[in-house]
């Protein structure tokens, strides 16, 4: 009896449950609306990132002016490209595992020439960093064996000072005293000098009649960068990514130039540039040897010769190769360009 009253009991209670959820009562009166949330920025159209770049002609532009670059020529890729310890400027490859890792670990054995992802970083992370220079850190000069001439450039141009620098110390500072023997016919500094001069280190300071200006106190050091003469607007054959300096670039500064030779410092580099070199020859240092095959007009090239040489000759061989090896007519830096010269001619004399 009282098991079937309890299981009544129980069954009651379920069929009131299910009632009660079927069917609900009457909605009582809607309160007051709740405060408007805050509105949120809107997103960056997804195409702004790429369009950086690849808007219009902007990328097109770029791409021919680089196709005029001695960058693009690749001109010394397939003799140097993949060697250990020339890889990692003359090839794309290797600069960019040197500017990544510190290092380039064996050798190439299919080196490209630069191209836009060596010295931007392209499509790594898909921001607005992606076309950003790869590496602008100072750089810490390889002529000097201690470490210790760290140059830092504004303007990016700590990216052109990777390579663009000597690779070899005065023969003073090497191996100090009264001679000095080359051993090479390559003796001396590596070719593109140009942070060399313009910061003013790495040279021969041959003690002289005319006072060496301070390291990084050149006129171009203090007031220009390498983009601002060298990426100029460009007018399809100068400036841009044809890395070529133009007049154009020199104006914004000087008083209308109409050539490179401002102020007649071209001209005067190479009159003493020629009458070292010409002293060097006469001395033994340097022989002139005609280009082979023969080029019309003839052309020649100048061979040191090794053998033991008093030093401050051989400091004065160092100031000829290396200014010669900037490629500016000293306009990197007249006042040291000038002083290096003088001081120089005056010693091997």
């Amino acid at each position: 009896m009282k098991t079937k009253l309890f299981f009544n009991l129980l069954l009651l209670a379920v069929v009131v449950f299910f009632a009660s959820c079927v069917k609900e009562g009457p909605a009582g009166t809607a309160g007051l609306d709740g405060a408007d949330g805050k509105d949120g920025k809107d997103g960056k159209d997804g195409n702004v990132t790429c369009q950086a770049c690849h808007t219009g002609t902007a990328l097109a532009t770029a791409q021919f002016q680089y196709a005029k670059s001695t960058h693009k020529a690749g001109t010394n890729v397939a003799y140097a490209g993949g060697r250990a310890g020339c890889t990692e400027c003359h090839s794309s490859e290797g600069f960019i595992e040197f500017q990544t890792t510190g290092v380039t670990v064996g050798v190439i054995s299919m080196p490209s020439a630069i191209t836009c992802e060596t010295c931007h970083k392209l499509h790594t992370g898909f921001t607005y960093a992606d076309y950003a220079l790869r590496k602008s850190t100072p750089v810490t000069m390889r002529f000097d064996a201690t470490k210790a001439t760290i140059v830092n450039l504004p303007g990016g141009a700590n990216l052109c000072v990777n390579c663009h620098q000597s690779r070899a110390n005065e023969p003073n500072i090497v191996t100090p005293g009264t001679t000095f023997r080359i051993t090479s016919t390559h003796y001396g500094a590596h070719y593109g000098t140009q942070s060399n001069l313009l910061e003013g280190v790495g040279f021969a300071l041959i003690p002289g009649t005319v006072t060496y200006p301070a390291r990084g106190t050149g006129k171009h050091r203090e007031q220009a960068t390498c983009l601002t003469c060298h990426m100029g607007a460009s007018d399809g054959k100068q400036g841009g990514h044809t890395w070529e300096a133009s007049v154009a670039a020199c104006n914004k500064c000087h008083v209308t130039p109409t050539t490179f030779d401002y102020g007649g410092n071209k001209t005067d580099f190479t009159a003493k540039l020629n009458t070292l070199r010409d002293l060097l020859i006469v001395k033994g240092l340097l022989v002139k040897k005609e280009v082979v095959p023969a080029t019309v007009p003839v052309t020649y090239f100048y061979e040191i010769v090794p053998a033991t040489y008093p030093m401050a000759q051989v400091q004065a061989l160092f100031n000829w190769k290396a200014l010669y090896y900037d490629h500016s007519y000293g306009a990197h830096n007249p006042q040291l360009a000038r002083a290096l010269l003088i001081n120089s001619i005056a010693a091997v004399q």
